[in-house]
Formats: structure tokens, C-alpha cells, sequence
């Protein structure tokens, strides 16, 4: 698709408030990957349009009980996203040091002025996502020189 290969899954899994255990098995509600060229929407990274997809599925806007996995960790608008919907985890492969929020540049995951805080997971795979990424922008630039 000539897309960023950055890929999302949102995997619910309830939790009974009181008990902290789990009411039910977890499942993956929604997947995407980016489609910022494609649909020419800046809002469309995998995250963003995952979480839309999981807010959907669930019926409601709040991702309580939902654990995000992308392949690089999310700029601030996808972590602020993930702030608003109240997700309770997002797990990353490659870290970003340009344009990361949830650790590289901000932790919005973990600021005490916000009314929610979720955890973070960092560099799971984070080679494999790495590479995956270089390869690509690697292929886009031989590209060009053709």
C-alpha cells in the first residue's frame, strides 16, 4: 500500500472492578495498520484507527479493559487517544526517539496532571519492529534514486 509498516491490535479482556480478575476470555476486537496515504487522513495511524475500531465493537468510547500492541510506540496524538479512551495498557515494539510518547519524548502515559494513567510495555520485539521499519524507509530511499 506504500503505508508505514506500523501495525495495531486492541485485545479486551474485562476485568471485575472489585475482584481485579478477569469475567471473561480475552480477545482481540480490533486490528489495523496505517492508512494515512491511502485515505489522506492525518488521524490515520494503526492505533488511532484500532482504538476507533474497538470503541465500535465495544459500543462505547471507553477502552477499559483493553490493552493496545502496536509496532512503534505511539506519537502524542495516538498516546493522547489512548489518555481520552482510558485504555488500561499499551504494549510497544521499537521505541521512537522523534516522535514517541510514551517514553522516548513524553510520558503522557504516566502524567500525574492527567485524570488517567495507564501502563506502558516498551520494545517487545523491538528489533524485529526495527528492522521492519528500516527496511522499508531503506526501500523508499533506493527508490528514489532510480
Amino acid at each position: 500500500m506504500g503505508e508505514v509498516p506500523i501495525g495495531a491490535v486492541v485485545v479486551y479482556e474485562p476485568i471485575d472492578p472489585g475482584t481485579r480478575q478477569p469475567t471473561a476470555e480475552a480477545r482481540v476486537i480490533a486490528a489495523a495498520c496505517n492508512r494515512r496515504e491511502t485515505d489522506a487522513d492525518p488521524a490515520g495511524h494503526a492505533e488511532f484507527l484500532a482504538m476507533k475500531a474497538a470503541a465500535e465493537s465495544l459500543g462505547v468510547w471507553r477502552l477499559t479493559g483493553c490493552t493496545v500492541y502496536v509496532t512503534l510506540e505511539p506519537c502524542l496524538m495516538c498516546a493522547g487517544l489512548m489518555h481520552q479512551s482510558r485504555v488500561d495498557r499499551c504494549v510497544f515494539g521499537a521505541f521512537d526517539p522523534k516522535a514517541g510518547a510514551l517514553g522516548s519524548l513524553y510520558q503522557v502515559n504516566a502524567d500525574e496532571r492527567l485524570n488517567h494513567n495507564f501502563a506502558v510495555e516498551g520494545g517487545v520485539r523491538e528489533g524485529e519492529c526495527a528492522n521492519l521499519l528500516r527496511e522499508f524507509f531503506a526501500e523508499r530511499r533506493a527508490a528514489r534514486k532510480k
